[in-house]
């Protein structure tokens, strides 16, 4: 008769300095207070990168920022704000006018098309005001949670989510806040941890921490003030 073996413990290998035992310890309180404290210190006064004088500026923005860094939208959005600076001047716009000035940003025609989309609607049924809800900005062409957030949170401060860029899902995962497979659900596991009146200062903390030192292909690690507690496989020291 076969003996029976016996069960295999699971070892969950950690960075020597950090103090992490077990997937559970990641989201501990005392863990995630290092990374506020951290990300406090390191970008007290963190902001919305892309540039704008209004809401609407800063939603056309948004939508241009897809697929395309924030400094190549800031070279595109002077010309076509002086060109077409209110909704209402982009209501029965030809297309290919937006898409002339735009081009840079890649994927100008389908961000061109949202753009008149969002801002003609912004005028017939809201009277000419980038709405402050959720569910309504979710009407508008071109605009998902993420671009919704961006609005709300830096425009009217209002917190009914976090963005959830590139940045921040990089980040999240290499800090193991969560093992989502997607934007909105990582938003789901961040909502659950952060405190609310963190979540507009966070998302940009975070975006601002990805392009500064947690960058994707070499993360500068010795410069991290995470890194005693980051046991992420992608790390370079």
């Amino acid at each position: 008769m076969p003996t029976k073996r016996k069960p295999v413990k699971r070892v969950v290998r950690t960075n020597p300095k950090s103090k992490i035992q077990t997937p559970k310890s990641y989201t501990a309180p005392a863990r995630l207070e290092k990374i506020f404290t951290a990300l406090d210190a390191k970008f007290p006064n963190a902001e919305c990168a892309l540039h704008h004088d209004n809401p609407f500026q800063l939603l056309v923005a948004t939508i241009l920022s897809a697929q395309c860094t924030d400094e190549r939208v800031n070279k595109v959005t002077p010309e076509l704000f002086a060109r077409f600076p209110a909704p209402r001047d982009y209501v029965g716009v030809p297309q290919h006018e937006v898409e002339k000035l735009i081009h840079s940003a890649g994927f100008f025609r389908n961000k061109a098309k949202n753009i008149i989309g969002a801002a003609t609607k912004i005028v017939q049924d809201f009277g000419g005001q980038v709405p402050k809800t959720m569910e309504e900005l979710l009407t508008l062409p071109g605009v998902a949670r993420k671009t919704a957030n961006v609005v709300l949170g830096t425009a009217y401060g209002i917190a009914t989510g976090l963005v959830v860029d590139t940045h921040v899902f990089r980040i999240t995962h290499r800090l193991k806040l969560t093992d989502a497979k997607n934007p909105e659900k990582v938003e789901e596991d961040l909502m659950k941890l952060v405190p609310q009146t963190r979540w507009v200062l966070f998302s940009h903390q975070l975006i601002w921490f990805g392009r500064k030192i947690c960058i994707a292909r070499k993360p500068l690690c010795a410069d991290c003030p995470l890194e005693t507690i980051c046991d992420s496989p992608d790390k370079t020291i």
